[in-house]
């Protein structure tokens, strides 16, 4: 299947750079590019890519603010992801990111052949930072956005089924499938259904965020 890609950023050179690493490949079709945020929101709408790559600091509008347009809160679901590709490794923006709607944070000296699984891999429907990475950046912030959610944990929860709870908390706690499913001694395939269960009954795209959503309203607070 090709992947559709829109390429969004102020600097021509990334630009051109990323357009020519993606056409080579035989799986990609860049179908656009834009050079700030609105022509983002604009060619994204009217493109519909797959994946948008997404630099943050973009004149116009911000690729926080663009992103959290195309696929934040109160926008309609549907297939397209967002991948966001910076300069700037500062923890805020990561987070920013991934609380917009983004499913993916890489930085522009990532490899080539990196950018290129990272876009396959987010195409496919999975997050691209590692759980113990989103852990730790999110349990740093996360204090800041707690106060006032103590009943949206307890609602949260009683969406879920006592095993789906139980998955749910190691996804929190940083593990990956594989790790889930030895601990909790079940197939790797059971795994995958409960972590899709629990996406589809919250209505998150993809497992940072439900670690994000975990974290904003303090759920499984303290535990290990």
């Amino acid at each position: 299947m090709t992947i559709r890609v829109l390429v969004c950023d102020d600097q021509d050179l990334v630009r051109a750079g990323y357009v020519t690493i993606l056409s080579a490949q035989p799986d990609f079709d860049v179908v656009g590019q834009a050079t700030d945020g609105i022509a983002a929101v604009e060619q994204a709408r009217l493109l519909r890519p797959d994946i948008v790559i997404m630099d943050i600091r973009m004149p116009l509008l911000d690729g926080i603010e663009a992103t959290r347009r195309l696929v934040g809160p109160g926008t309609a679901p549907g297939a397209l992801r967002v991948l966001v590709v910076t300069t700037f490794n500062l923890d805020q923006y990561v987070f920013e990111a991934l609380r917009a709607g983004a499913s993916g944070f890489l930085l522009k000296d990532t490899p080539a052949e990196t950018m290129i699984e990272g876009v396959r891999v987010v195409a496919a429907g999975h997050a691209l930072i590692a759980p113990e990475v989103t852990r730790d950046l999110i349990g740093h912030f996360g204090a800041r956005i707690r106060e006032g959610n103590g009943g949206q944990a307890d609602r949260v929860l009683a969406e879920l089924t006592e095993r789906e709870i139980d998955v749910l908390r190691l996804i929190v706690a940083g593990l990956s499938n594989p790790e889930i499913a030895a601990a909790l001694f079940i197939s790797r395939e059971t795994v995958k259904t409960y972590v899709s269960r629990i996406l589809a009954k919250l209505g998150l795209r993809d497992r940072i965020h439900a670690v994000v959503l975990a974290h904003r309203i303090g759920l499984f607070t303290g535990e290990p």
